[in-house]
């Protein structure tokens, strides 16, 4: 197991496979990418490699994100290949569902364990709103589908804003329990796009909803990761609370390293400013022994956001 200079091991590492993403979210950071492709998006062979050298230090977790992950022709390929490396027990995958179903399947015969699904509502009109497209019947059946494929656990990932979403938290929850899912609320995160304009104007604190959560549950459980806390409902249902821009255990318990789609190291997930490229020496030929230095480096460059 490596450690950064503030003693936190680092256990994961979030791959972003793709920029590209068949919505139009208003809150993203990266909407405006959408469909366009990026040349220099990584090769399988060259996301195996740089999973293989996370995993000669211990890292055993893997999780794919985008943009969407699903755009990538060649997804199953990329889950094939980094469920195989030595040393890697876990690949999951951060999702917006549309084009989950008819692909849960083989994804889980190609090694994927679980999946989390970006979905803020349940409510047709809500949906089309955030997302620019009228798309949530196909994301509520790849979501039924994942269940169904033994996908497990199956996350719901709600991000909470004010006059938009926040009045349906209850039925989030109900959605959740009908159908065997795992709800987490997530606090709207400020973005240098849009800490002027979309988080100032929709951030809500999730104190009070988390007030409810805890009159409401018959257990709570701090997950080791981040310290988040877990509400077991009595109404048979999980919801976790994430709030990274108001908890500075975000970072005091973080254990993750990034890895941008063009091939960047990134060492935290609010700074832009110490990236470490890996793709490029990939490309150029480089030694085990220099990747791994490289991958030391992008752990020595880790540094808690919120001081």
């Amino acid at each position: 197991m490596i450690t950064d200079p503030y003693g936190r091991p680092v256990k994961s590492i979030r791959i972003s496979v793709t920029q590209r993403c068949n919505l139009s979210c208003f809150y993203c950071h990266m909407e405006g990418e959408r469909l366009q492709t990026n040349p220099t998006e990584m090769a399988p062979q060259e996301i195996e490699r740089i999973v293989e050298v996370a995993a000669s230090f211990g890292v055993d977790n893997v999780k794919l994100t985008g943009g969407e992950p699903l755009l990538r022709k060649d997804i199953k390929e990329i889950v094939k290949r980094i469920s195989g490396v030595p040393g890697i027990i876990e690949v999951s995958m951060t999702t917006n569902g549309t084009l989950l179903e008819g692909a849960a399947g083989q994804l889980k015969e190609a090694g994927l364990t679980r999946v989390n699904v970006s979905l803020d509502t349940v409510k047709p009109e809500t949906y089309r709103m955030i997302t620019g497209f009228d798309l949530l019947d196909a994301v509520i059946s790849g979501i039924r589908e994942a269940v169904e494929v033994g996908l497990s656990p199956v996350k719901v990932n709600m991000v909470l804003m004010k006059g938009v979403n926040d009045d349906q938290v209850w039925e989030m929850v109900d959605f959740a329990r009908e159908n065997n899912l795992i709800l987490q609320l997530i606090e709207l995160e400020a973005s240098k796009e849009n800490l002027n304009e979309v988080y100032m104007r929709r951030h809500l604190d999730l104190a009070e909803i988390e007030n409810e959560l805890n009159r409401r549950a018959e257990k709570v459980i701090v997950r080791e990761m981040h310290h988040r806390r877990k509400y077991l409902l009595r109404e048979g249902v999980e919801v976790e609370v994430v709030r990274p821009m108001h908890n500075t255990e975000f970072c005091q318990y973080c254990n993750r390293l990034r890895v941008t789609s063009d091939g960047k190291l990134k060492p935290c997930l609010f700074r832009d400013d110490n990236l470490v490229d890996i793709l490029g020496p990939i490309r150029r030929g480089a030694k085990e022994a220099d990747l791994r230095k490289l991958f030391l480096e992008a752990v020595r460059r880790r540094r808690p956001y919120f001081t």
